[in-house]
């Protein structure tokens, strides 16, 4: 499916190419948004990918325990002929890889899907994840017919609540005691955004933001 919407933004794909291009990276940028720019995640990646998530917080807040390097290879080699999701590789505009992003669970026919983030320790509380899931977001509800996204994270996750929130997403309800972490158990939060929702949202969308990434 990302391959459709890379030949619906080719003018700006183009713009990013060049820029990540000229700075020895050799992503090739489908999206785009305020600060960031999304590449789709290849194999080659799951180094990066298996250091993101061998971070304590990432395993717990987000779920995502160690595998070894070759079981992550194999999974992202899996999720690449996966129709129903859609995985890219957060960068910078100067083509610096600072996290992993995905669109899963999509069903066209009822327009809903999820969406899953996880970030560079070091570029945490930097108002990356907030750029990230509005460029996400920008993408599921402008080129794609979504109606409804949905993100699921512990309600002890204050900082994802927060990126959430303030890219428009709203509590839905609690999933009591639905995971355990080191012996103990975790309530989660549901959380969602609405197309209508995202239409009133008054923030510039990823296609106005001037080809700088600012």
């Amino acid at each position: 499916m990302i391959e459709d919407v890379a030949e619906k933004v080719t003018g700006r794909v183009d713009e990013e190419k060049s820029e990540i291009q000229d700075t020895g990276s050799p992503r090739q940028v489908c999206w785009r948004g305020r600060g960031i720019v999304f590449a789709p995640l290849d194999v080659d990646d799951a180094e990066l990918v298996h250091a993101w998530r061998a971070d304590p917080v990432a395993a717990h807040e987000i779920g995502m325990w160690p595998r070894s390097l070759s079981a992550l290879r194999e999974r992202i080699e899996r999720d690449r002929d996966d129709h129903d999701r859609d995985d890219f590789l957060v960068l910078l505009p100067d083509g610096t890889p600072i996290g992993h992003i995905a669109l899963f669970d999509q069903d066209l026919v009822d327009g809903t899907a999820e969406i899953l983030l996880m970030l560079d320790p070091e570029r945490r509380s930097q108002g990356y994840g907030t750029d990230a899931v509005d460029a996400l977001v920008d993408l599921a509800f402008g080129e794609l017919p979504m109606h409804r996204l949905q993100a699921v994270t512990h309600t002890t996750n204050t900082a994802a609540l927060d990126v959430l929130a303030r890219a428009g997403f709203s509590q839905e309800g609690i999933r009591r005691s639905a995971c355990q972490h080191r012996g103990r158990r975790y309530d989660v939060a549901v959380l969602a955004l609405l197309r209508d929702e995202w239409q009133a949202l008054s923030r510039p969308r990823s296609w106005d933001v001037p080809a700088t990434g600012q």
